[in-house]
């Protein structure tokens, strides 16, 4: 202190936004990212066109990709998009809600902080109105056994409505079901564990989405890199190399004098015994198949031929390991490092008509399934593929939970409600705060009824009064605008991407709320806070 005033050292190139200021940055940043998603929730919601500086086209209704393509730049803003790619990477689904729960727990906290009601009090009804959320939702949850495969045919189905794959619904939400189930693992105790890398999601331009496949094996988008190997080989011998398959360079800076046509040649026949080398220790190891991460010398792949062995260059990291957990391989880096052990085996590899993919089936370990999908464009495509990744994930949760709840925004109105009698318990301000947090819920019933056509107001009424005569699995159909029993139309979700999306809202509000000072170094200030 000096004089009675407060020092605050700061470097040179830090500006400060404190008190109100920077409450009201942080509040209207998180309701911006909200109300950008919120009318693709549902059903019936709109999609979104994003356009990148490069001239790429995404159109989708899928909140995870929405936010991960804006470009933001508010601090606030991009913990909310980070909350939403959390969501999605831990549960597969919900981002769209923990999104809007987290602009409408702002818009609570703005009416609450202008009562004049402290952060701190806010967070903590917050926390305790999540605890009662929690509490309603066990009672709430409906158990089934996780091998009940029509009750995850209504958990895809679930997810892929309202999407463009919507029109093959039947089709995709039975190829998904039987992904999961294929790879599923069982324990001792009955319960369900499943690898997400053991479904994979392959796509192609050409033909109709009603053309997807599921197969039982493995896709690779590489294929032989000579036409004249095999297209397709039986009981495959497989080896997996790391490093290139061509003359190792040298680890430093070297020159060959050559004087003479002698020596020219000289040098041609010793690098060709080098890679003949290459070849014949790959021959003697007894595999039939070669995957390379890195590139083929072409001298290789014409020994390799000759031999009438398979061989697939520059495949992934990322699918190298995969493949080598299904075929039961060990990647080495040298050929010299082959043996018995390290090879894999695949009943069948064969190149797959008018498509660049390389299907492996009859894995050693076959623990891994592929879906094939087909559309007419590369748009198409990538928004069909979301969601089908979404459908998959979210019928992981359930096989592995077991535990699922009512859709159609018949939970979100019995938590209003429960959590508004738990409110009137409480003491102080905050009650006040509890009340706000339940209020959070009528987000979703207001924002299905305003992004499918019909009076907010109106629906959100009926909800309460069927909620109130104890029709618990009351939801709004958006197709007709009925209240109906959601649980009877086949409107379900798993349990875990709702717990997922109400904590991950929560938490991250109650943070937000609490930050009354904002040090921004000018290389950022211009974030229009």
């Amino acid at each position: 202190m000096l004089a009675g005033q407060p020092i605050i050292i700061l470097r040179d190139n830090v500006d400060r936004i404190g008190g109100n200021e920077a409450q009201r940055s942080n509040i209207m940043a998180a309701k911006a990212i909200a109300e950008a998603v919120r009318t693709t929730l549902g059903p019936r919601g709109m999609d979104k066109m994003m356009v990148s500086s490069s001239g790429d086209v995404v159109i989708t209704n899928d909140g995870a990709t929405i936010l991960h393509e804006m470009s933001v730049e508010h601090p606030t803003a991009k913990l909310v998009v980070e909350v939403a790619e959390t969501q999605d990477n831990e549960v597969g689904d919900g981002t769209t809600t923990a999104t809007i729960f987290i602009g409408s727990l702002m818009e609570q906290a703005e009416a609450l902080l202008n009562r004049k009601v402290h952060p701190t009090v806010i967070a903590n009804g917050y926390r305790l109105g999540m605890q009662k959320a929690m509490e309603v939702i066990n009672e709430q949850v409906i158990k089934a056994d996780g091998e009940d495969r029509e009750m995850l045919i209504k958990v895809a189905a679930t997810a892929v409505t309202g999407k463009s794959i919507e029109g093959v619904k039947d089709k995709i939400t039975g190829i998904v079901v039987d992904a999961v189930l294929a790879v599923a693992r069982k324990d001792e105790d009955g319960k369900y564990t499943v690898d997400e890398d053991d479904v994979q999601i392959k796509t192609m331009v050409g033909d109709h989405m009603e053309d997807a496949e599921l197969l039982r094996g493995f896709l690779l988008d590489k294929t032989r890199v000579q036409h004249s190997m095999p297209k397709r080989l039986e009981n495959a011998k497989i080896a997996m190399l790391s490093q290139p398959l061509e003359v190792t360079k040298t680890q430093v800076k070297s020159k060959i004098k050559i004087t003479s046509a002698e020596q020219m040649e000289a040098f041609s026949v010793q690098e060709n015994e080098t890679l003949r080398a290459i070849a014949e220790e790959i021959v003697a190891s007894g595999a039939n198949t070669v995957f390379c991460q890195k590139g083929i010398a072409d001298a290789v792949q014409y020994y390799l031929a000759k031999e009438n062995i398979i061989a697939i260059q520059d495949v992934p990291e990322s699918d190298m390991k995969k493949l080598s957990r299904a075929v039961g391989a060990t990647i080495v880096s040298k050929p010299e490092d082959l043996t018995e052990e390290t090879l894999g085996e695949a009943g069948l590899i064969e190149e797959m008509k008018d498509i660049t993919i390389t299907k492996i089936t009859d894995c050693k370990h076959p623990h891994t399934v592929s879906i094939l999908l087909k559309g007419t464009s590369q748009v198409f495509i990538d928004e069909l593929e979301r969601g089908v990744y979404d459908a998959a994930r979210v019928v992981m949760d359930a096989l592995e939970d077991g535990e699922y709840l009512v859709g159609g925004a018949a939970i979100d109105t019995e938590l209003m409600m429960k959590i508004s009698e738990f409110a009137a318990t409480q003491e102080g301000r905050t009650q006040l705060a509890i009340e706000a947090f339940a209020r959070m819920f009528e987000v979703i019933p207001y924002t299905l009824a305003e992004n499918s056509g019909f009076d907010q107001i109106d629906k959100m009424v009926a909800l309460k009064a069927a909620h109130a005569n104890g029709e618990n699995h009351a939801g709004l159909n958006v197709f007709t605008g009925e209240i109906i029993d959601m649980y009877a139309e086949g409107v379900i979700e798993p349990a875990r991407v709702k717990r997922q999306a109400i904590m991950s809202a929560t938490e991250t509000a109650a943070l937000i709320i609490r930050v009354d000072d904002m040090m921004i170094s000018k290389s950022a200030s211009q974030m229009g806070m």
